[in-house]
């Protein structure tokens, strides 16, 4: 099968000495894997003229999920938009998953080494108790010695294990940091950090109340930044020819059902569907189905799901805006930036959120898009073919309860969030070099 409001008060900053910008040069031999990195420091004068010529020198840092690191591209693209010359490095583990998504989004990577598996539970084993402290001083003092060469303006963290290192190596060296926060409830990792930040970008009122109220006056709420090309208008018929070729405007009043399991997969996701799909094409002649299986659960999937020409098998769906446009249901987890990207698009959803998230992210998720949205919220342990098929017919068998959560989810949503999150960073630079 293819694969085809608040608002943060100015803080006291003693500025960091002041130090030549270098230039960052990546090189590969074509016979090996590795890629090597040189630092070059220009001129005083070549120095001077850089600093002229480009205004902006950020700094971010993200990892662990898709959701931290999908923040951090949404906020480096709309830096990159307002500024083109801007330079942006992302700061990351290595062998991670930022370490490939952020290289193939167009943004110079630089790798530190890896904190742990997970920032909120570092002590769940002795092994992990004894290897944290050395790791996570490893990584800082890493994550020093790159910032101090580039010499950023700011350094923007928008959570995961390996943002921890890098934003607290930015307070080692007094340079401006701000955080942003994707779930309702904030992380370990940004909540220790929301202690020296100078401003947090939060996406609810509820994040902010449930930080300490000693840093609230520093928080801002303008939402979950979202993908530029999650934006992009793509239309329907378009997006749906990609999936399904000649089958998409041959079938009257289709209805496309996109089933994102998240990009390693939902077991329990998956077996639902796989126990009802046959039956719902069969029953629906104007079903379609863009499923997502995720990488770990693909083949066993591909080997068990029959071919169809209205179903769509892949194991990670590169061209999420496409599928988005072409979808009229959404089925997924309730990870923060899935939520954020449900609501900016509009689309009606069934959310199924992951009992295994940290501290039970996902259920709050779920929770609150319900509340707002009317999202059908389906627990693991109520979840099998029998409910998801039930919650499907309900909410395509009924136009009315489609376009009722369709416009909710536009009222919900905040489409400008990484917009308005790049103007407040340029704000903060532009107020620190007056």
């Amino acid at each position: 099968m293819a694969i085809p409001s608040f608002l943060s008060p100015n803080l006291p900053f003693c500025p960091s000495t002041k130090l030549a910008p270098s230039r960052l040069t990546f090189s590969s031999s074509s016979s090996s894997s590795v890629s090597c990195l040189s630092v070059d420091r220009p001129s005083s004068a070549s120095a001077a003229n850089n600093e002229q010529t480009s205004s902006l020198r950020v700094a971010l840092s993200a990892g662990g999920t898709a959701g931290h690191i999908s923040s951090a591209l949404a906020i480096g693209d709309e830096l990159k938009s307002a500024d083109p010359l801007a330079r942006i490095l992302f700061i990351g583990s290595s062998n991670s998953m930022e370490s490939a998504t952020v290289p193939s989004a167009g943004f110079d990577f630089l790798a530190i080494s890896t904190v742990g598996s997970s920032s909120s539970r570092p002590f769940l084993c002795l092994n992990s108790f004894l290897q944290f402290p050395l790791r996570l001083i490893k990584s800082t003092f890493e994550s020093y010695k790159i910032l101090r060469e580039f010499n950023p303006q700011i350094v923007v963290g928008t959570g995961g294990h390996a943002s921890f290192p890098v934003c607290f190596a930015a307070v080692i060296l007094r340079t401006k940091l701000v955080i942003q926060e994707q779930d309702s409830i904030p992380g370990t990792t940004n909540w220790i950090l929301s202690f020296f930040a100078d401003t947090i970008f939060a996406p609810f009122n509820c994040t902010v109340t449930s930080l300490p109220k000693t840093v609230t006056a520093k928080c801002v709420v303008y939402g979950n930044p979202i993908r530029q090309v999650l934006r992009r208008y793509v239309s329907k018929g378009a997006a749906r020819v990609s999936f399904f070729g000649q089958w998409a405007g041959a079938v009257s009043e289709a209805k496309v059902v996109l089933l994102l399991g998240g990009s390693l997969g939902a077991n329990a996701i998956n077996i639902a569907l796989l126990n009802c799909y046959s039956q719902l094409l069969s029953e629906h002649e104007n079903w379609f189905f863009v499923w997502q299986t995720g990488v770990e659960a693909f083949d066993e999937m591909d080997s068990l799901v029959r071919s169809h020409p209205r179903l769509f098998l892949s194991p990670f769906l590169r061209s999420i805006g496409v599928a988005y446009a072409a979808a009229d249901l959404v089925i997924s987890r309730a990870g923060a930036m899935t939520c954020s990207e449900i609501m900016a698009l509009g689309k009606p959803s069934i959310l199924i959120p992951s009992p295994h998230s940290d501290e039970g992210d996902q259920v709050r998720n779920a929770s609150l898009m319900a509340d707002l949205v009317g999202s059908k919220l389906i627990t693991e342990e109520e979840l099998d073919s029998i409910t998801l098929r039930a919650a499907m017919e309900e909410i395509l068998g009924n136009e009315e309860l489609m376009t009722e959560m369709s416009e909710r989810a536009f009222k919900a949503a905040k489409p400008d969030a990484a917009s308005d999150v790049a103007k407040h960073i340029i704000s903060i630079v532009k107020s620190k070099d007056k």
